[in-house]
């Protein structure tokens, strides 16, 4: 498997799977529970390592094989949504493992959004970006409720294109990811204890990073470092943090920064710049503009008046 199968289009996509050409050039949706014909797919298609250049919701339940994403492998037995965005590398399942398969599988390409809101605010739908054994568990109404918008998209798409379907398909596209952040609200508040270690393991590492002096070698901790010292995606670990504590990753560090600033601008004489090296930061002017946001006062300020 070290060759990389890239997948640019709905129509490849429906050609390796041995499917009629798609209704529509820019977003498909193709029910597995339908029945697929196994041999009319593509052999390149299985337990092969591959690439999309569009936005993937797929959903899983009772298949035999797993699906591998980057380095590691998420066996989807029970019901599970998976999400991927243009460019993650995903490994398919051997052929054999997907017999009895069910589920379906959306996908769109970015062009789809172009000229419309749902473009500026793609990014902010986090889910695109987690590993898949952070993979959305649906309830049989959640399921349910995720179906009946898709009904609606396929409608849109499936009868003659005029000016209004357009923006009917990108409508409830946006419908559909965000009832589906809705549903991992609702995964990470019924994990609550689950999540409470997580925070206090965070915590943990922020602190012991600083105290180690890292910061003065490697600057400022970014996302990832947290993602995989604890073994998740940073968006998902961020994400996570903010429905415990209100707080992603990004403010959480900040926070902690600027505490630790506040004490070194009262307990010493150092300069603001070298307080700002020793908090990790390669240019001052970042540190003062970091403090100024949170505290309203530049360091300066806040040492004089304090």
């Amino acid at each position: 498997m070290t060759d990389l199968l890239r997948i640019t289009s709905v129509s490849q996509f429906h050609e390796l799977l041995g499917l009629p050409a798609p209704q529509h050039p820019l977003i498909s949706f193709i029910n597995e529970d339908e029945g697929m014909n196994m041999e009319g797919m593509d052999d390149a298609l299985f337990n092969v390592r591959f690439t999309s250049d569009m936005y993937t919701v797929m959903f899983k339940d009772k298949v035999s094989g797993s699906l591998g994403y980057g380095r590691n492998s998420y066996d989807f037995q029970e019901g599970t949504l998976i999400f991927g965005s243009p460019g993650q590398v995903f490994t398919s399942p051997k052929k054999e493992q997907l017999q009895g398969n069910m589920g379906w599988t959306l996908l769109f390409h970015p062009d789809l959004l172009l000229k419309s809101p749902l473009n500026h605010k793609i990014d902010s739908f986090t889910y695109f970006s987690y590993e898949v054994n952070e993979a959305l568990h649906l309830s049989d109404k959640e399921a349910s409720v995720v179906l009946q918008v898709i009904e609606q998209i396929k409608t849109e798409y499936a009868q003659n294109i005029d000016q209004h379907s357009q923006n009917l398909i990108v409508s409830n596209l946006e419908l559909l990811l965000s009832y589906c952040m809705r549903f991992y609200d609702r995964q990470f508040y019924t994990r609550t204890n689950m999540n409470s270690d997580f925070v206090s393991q965070f915590e943990k590492l922020l602190k012991a990073y600083f105290a180690s002096e890292l910061h003065l070698t490697n600057g400022i901790p970014s996302l990832s470092y947290f993602g995989a010292e604890m073994n998740m995606s940073a968006h998902y670990l961020s994400d996570l943090l903010k429905k415990e504590t209100g707080k992603g990753i990004k403010e959480y560090v900040d926070d902690y920064i600027v505490r630790s600033a506040k004490g070194m601008l009262l307990g010493s004489n150092d300069s603001i710049s070298q307080i700002a090296y020793d908090l990790g930061f390669e240019y001052p002017q970042s540190f003062s503009r970091l403090f100024k946001k949170k505290v309203g006062q530049s360091p300066g300020d806040y040492r004089k008046l304090n």
